[in-house]
């Protein structure tokens, strides 16, 4: 019950990947047909993300992963925010930042550390400035209010993920993108540079529906073995070059119109490809029976152990992805990490998985959202998936309960 880690390939997927290395192995960029082969099928593959995410084919290019995608947006939009200062000259009839001025960028406490740490990493290095808006107790959401709040004269990029990995928390990505337009057309009267929004997309595709235009934002990480797809990924910018700059982090061959040079990874992208059509045709039947599985787990939690139970990413009003419950249950002896240690058939995390050398340190996450800190040391993250059943549940409780049990020693 981790598959907010990571997901299985569907048999689809496999069959697609296992045909691309066997028939298409010809370069995308050869003319002749094994390359063309290969081409057709990044093009159709292509197409297919656009569609699950209501985009547009020739606004999306393939990357390694989530990670690269998020790096990308942060590196470009910096990179654009100096290049069009230096544009401006020193003339002092032009309006805008001061001269020597750093990009600012906004985001908020919960971020996966492919967004934190290159921000970390920028401020550091003196490069940028970077505001880490706290999540609301209430509702362990960013609060729109709250990030619009703290934009400033230099603020190039608002980066908010559209669901947390831990919690399952959906945040408020439209309602910011559209106060973020209406900001910026009083910006660019002004002088001041266009905030562009960016959302890392990973823990909703697949679970929910996802449109880039509801969403309203410049960016979107798309990260496919989240989705039972392949451990590669793509990042949709709208127009391309044109709307929205993008500047490359590699140089090389010239693929992928020269921001993500390399030779294509056809199999892999063939892979992606099939599991963003298998999410567009059956979406609202993934996200009935994750809910119903991820509903009846929490209702046997609370019979089984009662006020001893506390759902951690329950937020009175506040939408979370089907999937996830996080949860604790109280006690001195029950940290999250040694429960699971107890357990004999559950298999779960503790809190995001590029956090699992921490210990029984509690998440910083569940920290940020207002969790006591004894009741988000004992905190376990479990996220359902296609597959997951009912009976599984009960196994999973029963072996919780045991666990417990041997724990505080009554077993």
């Amino acid at each position: 019950m981790d598959y907010n880690a990571t997901t299985p390939l569907e048999p689809q997927v496999m069959q697609a990947v296992t045909e691309a290395m066997q028939e298409a192995w010809g370069n995308p960029s050869s003319p002749y047909p094994p390359g063309r082969k290969a081409k057709d099928i990044i093009n159709g593959a292509r197409e297919a993300l656009a569609r699950m995410i209501g985009g547009k084919s020739q606004d999306l290019i393939f990357t390694s992963g989530g990670t690269e995608s998020n790096n990308l947006v942060i590196q470009s939009v910096v990179r654009h925010f100096h290049e069009s200062q230096a544009s401006r000259g020193d003339l002092a009839e032009q309006p805008g930042p001061a001269e020597g001025a750093k990009p600012h960028v906004v985001t908020c406490t919960v971020e996966h550390d492919s967004i934190r740490l290159p921000l970390e990493h920028l401020v550091e290095k003196q490069v940028a400035e970077v505001t880490f808006v706290p999540v609301s107790p209430a509702s362990g959401q960013a609060e729109a209010e709250d990030v619009l709040a703290a934009v400033r004269p230099t603020t190039c990029l608002v980066t908010i993920m559209l669901a947390n990995n831990e919690t399952g928390v959906i945040m408020p990505v439209p309602e910011i993108s559209q106060r973020i337009k209406a900001l910026n057309q009083r910006r660019v009267a002004g002088g001041l540079p266009r905030v562009l929004v960016h959302t890392d997309a990973a823990q909703a595709l697949g679970k929910r529906r996802v449109d880039v235009e509801e969403l309203g934002v410049d960016f979107l990480t798309i990260v496919g073995h989240k989705f039972y797809g392949p451990r590669i990924g793509a990042l949709y910018v709208r127009g391309l070059g044109k709307l929205t700059p993008l500047y490359p982090m590699l140089f090389g061959g010239g693929q992928e119109r020269n921001f993500r040079p390399g030779t294509e990874n056809t199999p892999m992208i063939a892979g992606l490809g099939k599991a963003a059509e298998l999410v567009t045709e059956h979406c609202e039947a993934y996200e009935a029976h994750m809910r119903h599985v991820r509903d009846y787990l929490e209702e046997r939690l609370l019979a089984e152990f009662g006020k001893r139970i506390h759902l951690n990413s329950r937020f009175p009003g506040t939408e979370r992805l089907p999937n996830t419950c996080n949860f604790s249950i109280r006690g001195p002896q029950l940290q999250g990490c040694m429960v699971l240690a107890q357990c004999q058939t559950l298999l779960a995390s503790v809190g995001a998985s590029c956090h699992s050398d921490q210990g029984d340190q509690p998440s910083p996450v569940l920290m940020s959202c207002g969790i006591p800190f004894d009741v988000a040391r004992n905190a376990l993250r479990l996220s359902v998936g296609r597959a997951t059943t009912t009976a599984e549940v009960d196994l999973v409780v029963q072996d919780l309960k045991q666990a417990v049990a041997r724990l505080e020693g009554q077993a």
